[in-house]
């Protein structure tokens, strides 16, 4: 609890003492860069294999003739917008942008960085970690929907290319019992996990103490933390939404 509680109050200093919007417009921009443009290829190549393989296992287990094979496509769909995108994204953001601002954040602290800005007025809470968390609020499912497009031509592409499924059933698939929801749902969920992967990273790292050794364990303990907490909040989303 006291934790959680230092947590809260990090989270209610980011908006104490704010520089000025041109600023942050500007440090949101580079973070944008460096948390969304710079994390697409490899969002895309999992998510292209995740299709790939979903749908040929779908179809290794779909054994009975009764069952038509557009559900495969539509199981596909399901997993990939439902859960594939959106969570199992959230673990490989969590270890690729998490652990960079919980590394990055940490050596400013050892360094004493952030004791140079504090010392100069500047509320370097608000600074260094508001334009990271805002930049992954505004990325990460723009990363979603790039991971579902992506997992749905893998599952395609794979699925007619080796004969599990035609063309036609797979677009059928796609289209059966479709409900918008889900993408609303999906979204909803990435804008709660990238905000809890940026916060809780950034706030393992500004609270570093000691050397080289403890920004390597602040940044284990942002990608550790931060994975529970998405899987977490994933249960407790599909509770109260489904």
């Amino acid at each position: 609890m006291k934790e959680f509680g230092k947590y809260v109050m990090f989270l209610g200093s980011l908006f104490v003492r704010r520089e000025t919007f041109a600023t942050y417009y500007k440090l949101t921009l580079d973070e944008c860069m460096q948390i969304g443009v710079k994390s697409a290829s490899l969002i895309m190549l999992v998510s292209f294999f995740m299709g790939a393989v979903t749908t040929v296992q779908t179809a290794y287990n779909m054994v009975s003739p009764f069952i038509p094979r557009f559900i495969i496509a539509q199981v596909v769909r399901e997993m990939m917008l439902l859960e594939l995108a959106p969570t199992i994204m959230a673990v490989i953001f969590a270890g690729k942008v998490g652990s960079s601002m919980a590394s990055g954040i940490g050596t400013m602290r050892i360094t004493e960085q952030i004791d140079a800005l504090e010392v100069m007025g500047i509320n370097s809470t608000s600074y260094l970690v508001l334009p990271k968390i805002v930049s992954s609020v505004l990325m990460y499912p723009l990363l979603v929907i790039l991971a579902g497009v992506c997992g749905l031509i893998g599952g395609y592409l794979v699925g007619t290319i080796s004969g599990v499924i035609s063309p036609t059933d797979f677009v059928t698939g796609l289209r059966f019992n479709y409900n918008p929801f889900v993408i609303s749902f999906a979204l909803t969920k990435s804008f709660m996990f990238a905000f809890l992967i940026s916060s809780i990273s950034c706030f393992k790292g500004f609270y570093t103490q000691g050397g080289a050794l403890e920004v390597g364990i602040s940044s284990t303990a942002a990608v550790t933390t931060s994975v529970i907490a998405v899987l977490l909040s994933n249960y407790l989303l599909a509770e109260l939404l489904l």
